[in-house]
């Protein structure tokens, strides 16, 4: 029986990505988005195509009851989660620190830091073998700018991931003897649409001189590491968060 993996902001981007590889891969997909439906059902198109079974279901990922709506209709339309993949989050325009404003420092913080708690807690309480679960892999989606911090443009955003790395750590301790592996992926700079949400579609061209392995990456190249993580290949790892940033960084 296929897995069930569940991949908040799915609609583009590396979300996207991901869940069209894992349908390849074998699993069944359901593909959370947050206004686009078009684009969500394209990539549950993708995956019906691959012969497994796949649903779009919206939600912001920035308010807690939709988030709980979201794991139920997971349970009704597909069944048990086996995966999740807290990938949803959002990006302002660039600002330097002072000019960040309360209403963005705190929407930023509801969708990427409080919104990734309460995924990772409804993921839990599905997988845990103490709950009566089967165990399962939650991988959290992080950024470099949790390291790098996120100057002069992002530093709120980096401030948010920053948080998820703990959360990271935290939970791969607590929920290790229940059966589930948590471990997280830090992207560079990627190739996605993000960047132009964020005021400069150019963002990697300019900075990419300074990647070790002189590219940007791509949604599929942050794709696989997912993918990986959420394998059997990486059953002895939990509690690491990877970097997939072509040494930039180091």
């Amino acid at each position: 029986m296929a897995k069930i993996l569940l991949i908040t902001g799915g609609s583009r981007g590396i979300g996207a990505a991901a869940a069209k590889l894992a349908g390849q891969r074998g699993y069944d997909v359901a593909v959370n988005y947050a206004g686009n439906r078009e684009a969500a059902d394209a990539v549950v198109a993708d995956i019906r195509k691959a012969g497994q079974r796949a649903v779009a279901i919206q939600a912001d990922m920035g308010d807690p009851a939709a988030i709980k709506g979201l794991f139920a209709a997971v349970d009704r339309e597909l069944g048990t989660l086996d995966a999740f993949l807290n990938n949803a989050g959002i990006l302002w325009p660039h600002a330097r620190f002072v000019d960040i404003t309360l209403e963005h420092l705190q929407r930023m913080l509801a969708v990427n830091l409080t919104g990734a708690f309460i995924g990772n807690q409804e993921a839990a309480r599905r997988m845990s073998t103490r709950l009566g679960g089967k165990g399962g892999v939650i991988v959290n989606m992080s950024s470099m700018a949790a390291k790098l911090g996120g100057a002069f443009e992002c530093l709120d955003y980096g401030v948010s991931k920053g948080g998820v790395d703990t959360m990271t750590v935290g939970l791969a301790k607590e929920l290790a003897s229940e059966g589930i592996r948590v471990n997280g992926l830090r992207p560079g700079l990627i190739l996605t649409e993000i960047h132009a949400s964020a005021g400069e579609p150019g963002r990697v061209a300019r900075l990419q001189a300074s990647v070790p392995l002189g590219r940007g990456g791509t949604a599929e190249d942050v794709a696989e590491a997912v993918l990986w993580l959420l394998s059997d290949a990486a059953a002895y790892i939990t509690g690491v968060t990877i970097d997939v940033a072509g040494g930039r960084g180091i």
